[in-house]
C-alpha cells in the first residue's frame, strides 16, 4: 500500500474496504457535518454499509469507473477525495471531496484533490474534469473556484432534499485550462 505525504502532517492514501471499521469512525465524526451535502449512500450507519461504500469504489477503480482515496492528518482519517465517475473514453471525469469538522479549513483537501485532478488530466488524459455541488454548499463552490474551476450553470431542482428540492452546481475545468494553471505533480505515478 502507498501513502503519499501531502504535507508534514497529512498523507493520502489509497480507502479500501478492508479499512471499513476506520472509516465508520471516522463518518461517525464527519456525518452530521457532511450529511447535508453527500449522497445518502455514501454515509455509511454500520460496519456493513461502510464496507459496501468502500467496496463500491474499489470496484470502481477495478473497472476504472472511479476511486476513493483517504487524508489522513496526523495518523487519523479525517476526510478523502473521490473520482465519483472516471470514463476515460470520453475523457471526462467527476471528482468530489468530504472532510470532518476537525480538519475543516486546515488546507488539507485542495492538495489531494490538486493530486488526483493532475494524475487525471496527465496521466490519463481526461479532458473536463466536472464538480457538482449543492447549490447551497458555499465551502464546496468556494474551493473549486480556487482550483480553477469555472462554474458551468445550475440544473434547478435536479432532487429532492430535507427542505425541498436541490438545485446543483456544476463546474468544470478543461485539460488545456487545468495545465496553464497547475504545474506537474512532483509524482506522476499510478
Amino acid at each position: 500500500m502507498f501513502a503519499l505525504p501531502l504535507t508534514e502532517d497529512v498523507e493520502l492514501r489509497p480507502l479500501n474496504p478492508w479499512l471499513a471499521e476506520e472509516f465508520l469512525t471516522h463518518l461517525d465524526r464527519a456525518r452530521e457535518h457532511i450529511q447535508p451535502w453527500v449522497s445518502p449512500s455514501f454515509v455509511a450507519t454500520d460496519l456493513p454499509s461502510a464496507r459496501a461504500v468502500l467496496q463500491r469504489y474499489a470496484d470502481l477503480w477495478a473497472s476504472d469507473s472511479g476511486g476513493i482515496w483517504g487524508l489522513w492528518w496526523r495518523g487519523t482519517l479525517v476526510g478523502g477525495v473521490m473520482f465519483v465517475s472516471f470514463d476515460v473514453t470520453r475523457g471526462v471525469c467527476e471528482v468530489g471531496c468530504w472532510v470532518e469538522p476537525a480538519a475543516q479549513g486546515r488546507g488539507l483537501v485542495a492538495p489531494a484533490v490538486r493530486r488526483i485532478v493532475d494524475w487525471a488530466v496527465r496521466r490519463r488524459r481526461i479532458q473536463r474534469v466536472e464538480w457538482r455541488t449543492n447549490a447551497d454548499n458555499t465551502r464546496s463552490k468556494a474551493l473549486a473556484d480556487r482550483l480553477g474551476l469555472r462554474l458551468d450553470g445550475t440544473l434547478r431542482q435536479v432532487s429532492p432534499g430535507p427542505h425541498g428540492r436541490i438545485d446543483l452546481e456544476v463546474w468544470s475545468v478543461l485539460a488545456d485550462e487545468w495545465s496553464a494553471r497547475h504545474a506537474p505533480s512532483t509524482d506522476d505515478s499510478e
